[in-house]
């Protein structure tokens, strides 16, 4: 199986990449983009191909100063826990009765132990919440997921909210196994996220297939 550098690199040379890596760049030196640049692709060097259990796919980075570190829903240590990560955090310990490893809300743990939080748009300018969205970034992503689907097996995919649960038409479920659920956000948590316990029904999904269990 290819490296997810031999992958990303494959994208770069698409003319939709080129096109995008041109505006992307420009952004950088004009404006306020985070995550900070050499953090773009972070979730892919935490989470190699190989060590690949789940997929959490979120929507475009925080936009707020510090807070993105190239991976989806994570904020470093030493920021304030975003609303959305408060309900993940929540709904981990009403559903494992417990509570997580990742109290801090960095999520760099999770990664490493074979989850890949992927945001759907890599980068975002500062205070602009989708400010670069169709630029080419779903692209990329979607790509992505078509890759693991076709190249991996027994994949757990957590799509939470509409364009999350929109990407369920790229994935074949019948190699792999789809959760789904109202986003964690503040705006929708109460609709369904909480009590979705998706933490509880990975690990059972991975046990049965003979994975090691995630330490959410």
């Amino acid at each position: 199986m290819n490296s997810w550098e031999n992958i990303i690199n494959e994208e770069k040379q698409k003319d939709y990449f080129k096109k995008l890596k041109i505006e992307i760049d420009e952004r950088y030196e004009s404006t306020t983009v985070f995550p900070p640049k050499d953090k773009i692709f972070h979730a892919f060097s935490q989470t190699p191909i190989e060590n690949l259990k789940v997929v959490i796919l979120g929507q475009d980075p925080y936009h707020g100063l510090g807070q993105a570190q190239g991976l989806a829903f994570s904020t470093p240590k030493e920021i304030k826990n975003p609303p959305s990560m408060v309900n993940i955090l929540k709904e981990i310990e009403d559903d494992l009765q417990r509570p997580s490893s990742c109290l801090d809300g960095d999520l760099t743990p999770w990664a490493k132990d074979g989850v890949l939080l992927l945001n759907t748009i890599l980068t975002v300018e500062e205070s602009k919440p989708k400010s670069h969205q169709k630029k080419g970034w779903e692209t990329f992503t979607d790509n992505i997921i078509k890759y693991i689907s076709a190249n991996c097996k027994d994949i757990v995919f957590i799509l939470w909210g509409t364009p999350s649960i929109a990407k369920t038409k790229l994935i074949d479920s019948s190699k792999h196994h789809i959760l789904t659920s109202p986003h964690p956000s503040p705006l929708s948590s109460y609709r369904g996220f909480f009590g979705s316990k998706p933490f509880s029904k990975t690990n059972e999904i991975l046990k049965n297939v003979g994975k090691k269990e995630i330490n959410w």
